[in-house]
């Protein structure tokens, strides 16, 4: 894939951090659809913690993650891009996965809405709504779909300022790595949570595999059985909404759209009544 230019940060980024440190605010409502056959399609939400924008840095990580991405010889990922775009980490046998990839073009794509409350002297709500996605499969199966995700994930990035696209550390980015520094930033026990029974089945019923079980905990970042069930969920936003209620004399609702122009794309602001 050729480097991206660096293009400039959404007009809603600063104003999003600046919200999400002051309310120590680190989970959200994320909303998807559900369908199934015969049926109406219908909502689903659920509470999920932000994983920051993708790509997540390396030196973001607990140090005890950054030395067993080196000591297991996976390495670190050069911090040469950046982007807005939400992550989260899931399990692929979760309902929202399945989701967002029921869509009719194959491509794991759905519309989602995540909601973000920040309180503790904020008083600020944040609508996110776009596209979901999801990488990580390593099944050869998926591949394909594997490779069109990353592609119109990497047309949402950018290079940091300072980065030379056409660096030797630009060239050493990979999407594995990226994948498995989601995975060392959970500690050992949430790492073994991937290596559960299969979510929302039943208690009376014996897990298909029999290395699914409660309360294990995964040091091996390359364990195939709880790899084979993570993901990272990455929302490709088309409208962020903000509503400021910090100030009940002059409350304000600004709405970003994004708009597809040339490789890099635009963001739209209109003030709003709220």
């Amino acid at each position: 894939m050729p480097p991206q230019p660096a293009a400039a940060a959404a007009p809603w980024r600063a104003l999003f951090l600046s919200g999400l440190e002051k309310s120590s605010a680190s989970s959200f409502t994320l909303s998807t659809i559900a369908h199934a056959p015969g049926k109406p399609a219908v909502p689903r939400a659920r509470t999920v913690e932000f994983r920051g924008f993708f790509p997540k840095p390396a030196s973001s990580l607990h140090h005890s993650a950054i030395d067993a991405l080196k000591a297991q010889n996976i390495g670190l990922n050069p911090e040469v891009y950046e982007s807005d775009l939400f992550s989260i980490t899931t399990d692929a046998r979760m309902g929202k996965v399945g989701q967002i990839g029921g869509s009719s073009n194959g491509e794991g794509d759905e519309a989602v809405e995540g909601v973000f409350w920040f309180d503790e002297g904020v008083k600020t709500q944040w609508r996110v709504r776009g596209r979901g996605v999801t990488v990580g499969s390593g099944k050869e199966e998926d591949a394909g779909r594997e490779r069109r995700v990353q592609e119109r994930i990497f047309r949402r990035m950018r290079l940091r300022e300072g980065a030379d696209g056409v660096s030797e550390e630009v060239k050493g980015w990979e999407w594995e790595r990226q994948v498995a520094t989601y995975f060392a930033s959970h500690t050992p026990a949430m790492r073994g949570s991937y290596k559960n029974p299969t979510p929302g089945t039943p208690r009376s019923q014996n897990p298909s595999n029999p290395e699914w079980k409660l309360n294990q905990k995964v040091e091996d970042l390359r364990d195939p059985v709880a790899r084979e069930n993570f993901r990272v969920l990455v929302i490709l936003p088309e409208e962020v909404e903000t509503l400021d209620l910090s100030n009940p004399e002059d409350v304000r609702r600004t709405r970003w759209t994004f708009i597809e122009d040339g490789e890099a794309g635009r963001w739209q602001e209109i003030e709003m009544w709220p």
